[in-house]
């Protein structure tokens, strides 16, 4: 009975000597699934490489891969892909502008429930659910607080509007055409 009472509670001085992938959320420790699956990559990668060519006329803003994300003290997340609209240290200590998660079967949850939560809470402007097997993307934005859904995207455009500049994203972009 003890056992069950007692919940460990870690912090970012715990975190930084995990090994593996681990996320740390309200001081509870979630691990990452192992290496990203090839359809995982390749929508990222392409989210990357569109969000980059998005960006070529905003030079306060940069997009960014799978990078710690330090929250608080008992918070650090890695997001699939960031955009920031600041010159950051070594770590990101400073809320992203935008968010993307590919979902996958071992995170898709976590995503839709936990991190949304968060992200909403941290005042992330935009959030964005991806799931490769349905080639569509759930796109949010923060509005007085909450998470309003603008739509899901299949291969529609969408502009993203940040503080110095905008994103023409072109979602058509991202998804894996088997037919070619």
């Amino acid at each position: 009975m003890l056992a069950r009472e007692y919940i460990e509670y870690y912090t970012i001085d715990d975190h930084k000597y995990w090994s593996d992938d681990w996320e740390l959320i309200h001081g509870f420790p979630y691990a990452m699934a192992p290496s990203p699956l090839v359809t995982h990559q390749s929508v990222n990668g392409k989210i990357f490489l569109e969000l980059n060519r998005g960006l070529e006329n905003c030079p306060k803003c940069q997009a960014l891969f799978e990078i710690d994300w330090e929250v608080s003290i008992d918070t650090v997340v890695k997001p699939d892909m960031v955009v920031i609209c600041y010159e950051p240290d070594e770590k990101l200590t400073k809320r992203p502008n935008i968010i993307f998660e590919v979902t996958s079967s071992s995170t898709l949850k976590r995503d839709e429930t936990i991190k949304f939560e968060l992200y909403q809470n941290e005042g992330v402007k935009y959030y964005i659910i991806v799931y490769p097997k349905r080639k569509v993307a759930k796109v949010y934005r923060l509005k007085y607080g909450k998470y309003i859904k603008v739509n899901d995207f299949e291969n529609e455009k969408y502009k993203f509007d940040l503080e110095d500049c905008s994103i023409d994203f072109d979602f058509s972009k991202i998804w894996r055409d088997k037919r070619k």
